[in-house]
């Protein structure tokens, strides 16, 4: 199958049967979003949330992160993954909201970058979830998918190098979108261990399935037929 197929068809099917997907970081502001993917780095969505609410009750703004220490931030925080460095880093992005962007939360990619424990994939988050630019972020779960799929080249074995892939077959318009189809694919049914293939909607364009998983089936033996029951008297 020709790669611009495969997106075709992939982009077809999420969005006849997922057109609005969202991020499942619970958030209500850019502030409280930026704040929330910073921790989530190496960290479930689920478990950010569950420590978010308390979080941004005592720091709701970022003039109230500035003011406060990594000390004050780690007790609340310190179920994630990394908690000592998250703690630094969101104290030193409080700061910096506050003192070089008016305590709002930047929207391109240059001063995003600048924010302490703010990576590429951070910055495009934000820049597709708050702000609806054409921005690919790529985690774990998006870079495994676009491989198993073949929605990307072997040869793209950098997070920058599968964004650049997907950017270039993805209609703009839909990157935003996609990011999201691709994390939530990765996270339920394309599973870093064991691929659910037997529930999958796309395993009729995944190169990995074909490669892995179809030649398998195709050699598994056939089951013996049913016996016939006798005719009733």
């Amino acid at each position: 199958m020709r790669k611009a197929e495969r997106f075709q068809r992939f982009l077809e099917y999420f969005t006849t049967h997922f057109p609005e997907p969202e991020t499942e970081l619970q958030y209500g502001s850019p502030y409280e979003l930026i704040v929330a993917v910073v921790l989530s780095a190496q960290c479930t969505d689920k478990r950010v949330n569950q420590i978010t609410p308390e979080l941004f009750r005592q720091f709701p703004t970022p003039a109230h992160l500035a003011a406060a220490t990594a000390d004050d931030i780690f007790p609340l925080i310190r179920s994630v993954s990394y908690p000592n460095n998250k703690a630094k880093h969101l104290a030193g992005l409080g700061r910096l909201l506050v003192e070089e962007f008016n305590s709002e939360v930047p929207s391109n990619l240059d001063d995003l970058q600048r924010l302490p424990g703010v990576g590429r994939k951070t910055a495009n988050v934000v820049m597709s979830v708050i702000y609806n630019q054409p921005a690919m972020a790529v985690d774990t779960h998006v870079f495994r998918v676009s491989h198993r799929l073949g929605l990307v080249s072997k040869s793209a074995t950098t997070p920058l190098a599968v964004e650049k892939e997907l950017v270039r077959y993805i209609p703009t318009e839909l990157i935003p979108k996609a990011h999201h189809w691709l994390i939530l694919h990765g996270r339920y049914i394309c599973v870093a261990r064991t691929p659910k293939c037997a529930v999958c909607p796309l395993t009729s364009i995944c190169a990995y399935y074909a490669r892995q998983v179809a030649p398998l089936l195709e050699n598994l033996p056939s089951l013996p037929s049913a016996p016939k029951m006798p005719p009733q008297a």
